[in-house]
Parts: structure tokens; sequence; C-alpha cells
């Protein structure tokens, strides 16, 4: 008799679990619809206005409306919740769930995420989009996820970047021979200003406008857009277009945070966030045919160098040298794969 009891009770038990499996399945219900509401914190160093904002804006809407607000993205814009390796801490430890970063100045972590910044070596976007859309930066994530960051597909474009300075306008590499230049915390930054000769000075972008209204430094190197977001027309009077990195943001998230997500809310949340990145590069490449003739009605002076001084000066120093002994044959056969050959 007890045996009998024992099975009825096991079929009701199987038959009442059943039974609240069966509307999700019939529906096909998103995890997020079934859930409490999800909050991730985004943070950034850039100014609210930048297109990069702008379009996450629009990116943190769409998810939210598609997730019927169950997914909310709140966003903290132009350093407020710190400086770049204050933000790269706290979203290795959780405190900030997603955070666009230049793989420069994530190479102080990650070495390999610097690569795309050497000196010289893309000569236009439909390069660099080739390279970092494709097998250049699939290996570049694999290298990043090593340190429990999940790294979305595309990367936000910062730009070519250029040289402006308070005191004379840089027009060969022998210009930047004792230049105290602000440069990003990061070790191919410093090396390759080193390498001209220059006295580099690693400081958060928090800090750079003061710094160079202060004297602390004379120069600095950035976009356009930044250049001109961040006012630095005010403390800058030259504009050098050396055009002598790409850089760009890899948008982070802290890698356990991500893997708690459904797979349903990582889909949304992936598909409205490449949809701002590939909106943001093209409002970037408009932005900079109009910027400098902003700038230049803002008083900056704009000169236009000839690159042969600047790679000459890397290559007699040994700069591509020690960078390729440094990021390793593979990594260097990944990149020049679009480039051609660094010298």
């Amino acid at each position: 008799m007890s045996d009998i009891n024992t099975g009825i009770k096991r079929r009701t038990f199987v038959s009442a679990l059943s039974a609240t499996a069966i509307p999700a399945a019939i529906t096909g219900a998103p995890a997020f619809a079934q859930s409490g509401t999800i909050t991730l914190k985004w943070a950034n160093n850039i100014p609210v206005t930048h297109p990069s904002n702008i379009r996450i804006k629009e990116a943190t809407d769409a998810i939210r409306q598609e997730t019927g607000g169950k997914v909310d993205i709140q966003i903290f814009p132009n350093n407020q919740l710190g400086g770049d390796t204050d933000m790269l801490s706290q979203v290795r430890s959780g405190a900030i769930d997603i955070f666009p970063l230049s793989g420069l100045i994530l190479q102080t972590l990650v070495p390999l995420a610097g690569i795309n910044g050497l000196a010289f070596a893309f000569k236009d976007y439909p390069t660099v989009w080739a390279a970092m859309d494709g097998d250049l930066g699939v290996y570049i994530r694999a290298q990043i996820a090593k340190v429990n960051l999940h790294t979305f597909d595309k990367i936000l474009d910062n730009g070519f970047r250029n040289t402006t300075s308070s005191t004379k306008p840089i027009v060969t590499a022998e210009d930047l021979r004792g230049f105290k230049i602000r440069v990003p915390i990061s070790p191919l930054w410093t090396s390759m200003f080193k390498a001209f000769g220059s006295a580099p000075t690693g400081i958060n972008f928090a800090e750079v406008y003061s710094a160079l209204q202060t004297k602390v430094v004379e120069g600095q190197e950035n976009p356009l857009a930044i250049i001109e977001i961040a006012k630095l027309y005010e403390v800058q009077k030259f504009c050098s277009m050396t055009g002598h990195m790409w850089d760009g943001q890899w948008i982070l998230a802290n890698g356990k945070r991500w893997a708690s997500l459904p797979a349903d809310v990582q889909g949304v949340i992936n598909k409205h966030v490449n949809t701002a990145v590939v909106k943001q590069r093209d409002d970037i490449r408009r932005l900079n045919t109009d910027l400098e003739t902003q700038l230049k009605a803002k008083g900056m002076i704009f000169n236009y160098p000839e690159v042969t001084s600047f790679r000459d000066a890397l290559s007699k120093a040994g700069f591509y040298q020690e960078w390729r002994a440094k990021f390793g044959d593979e990594a260097m056969s990944k990149l020049e794969k679009y480039t051609g050959r660094l010298a």
C-alpha cells in the first residue's frame, strides 16, 4: 500500500512541476519577461555630447523598450565614476558592469590589446575596420577574455590621433625632441614618444585640461572630436595633423556579470549595442570633416606634417623592432595582414 501511495505522490509532483513549465514553453516568453528588473551600470570617460554617448543612450533606450523595462542600463559619462584606470578596476571587480576603454590603456592588463595603436600602422578607415572587425579583432578579444572580461564584437571609433601644443607647431619629428606631452597611461604611448625623444607624462583624461592649463605639459594628442568636445582649444594653440595612430574603445563587460545574464538578454543587448557602434563610427567620420573648420574658427592654427620623418625616427630608435618582440610574430602577422609590413 505504501508503494502505491509513493507512486501516486511522485506522479502528482511530476504533474505539478510540468504544469509550471508548460506556460513558458508554450508562449516562448523570454527570460527577462519572467524575472525582475536587471539593472546594469555603464560608465565611460567621454563627455555626454560625444557621439559615443549619444548613440549608446539610443541603444539603452531601445533595450529598455524591447524588454518592457526589464533591462535598465544606466549611463555614467564623463568620468563620473573615476578615471580610466580606476574604472578598469571597477569593471573587473563588478562595481561597474560595462565600460568602453581604449585598447592602449587596457594594454596595462592585456598587453596585446594595444597592437592597433602601433604608430602609422593604418592608412585609412577601410583598413581599420577590415582588421578590427576581422581576424585581428577576434584575436585581441580572445586575449581579453583570459582576464575574465567580456568584449563586445565591435569596437567604437575614437579616431586618428593628432598632436596639439601651446608652444609651437609640430612639423617634423625633431620638433618632438624634449617636448613635454601628456599621454594616456599606456606602455605603447610612452614608448612611442620616448622614441621621438619627447618627455611623455602619463595622465588620466579627467586631468588633461588642467595639466595643459597649468603648463605641467606643453601638449597632448587626441582625435579632433575629443579636442573640440573637451574644449582643449582653450588651452592649446596649434594642432598638427600627425595622424600618428588610430585608436578605438573596446566595450568591456564584467565577465561574471555578463555570463549571469539570460541568453536572450545578452542577445537584445548585443543587437542594440552593435547597431549603436556602427552608427557611432559613421558619426565620427562625418564629424571629422567639419571639426577642422570649427576649431580654426575657435583660434587653433593647423599644419599638415609629412609623416616620413616621424616613421624614420621611430625605425631608427628601434620602436617597431621592440614592439614586434613584445607582441610576438603571430600577433604581428594578424596586424600586417591588413597593414602590410611595418618597418
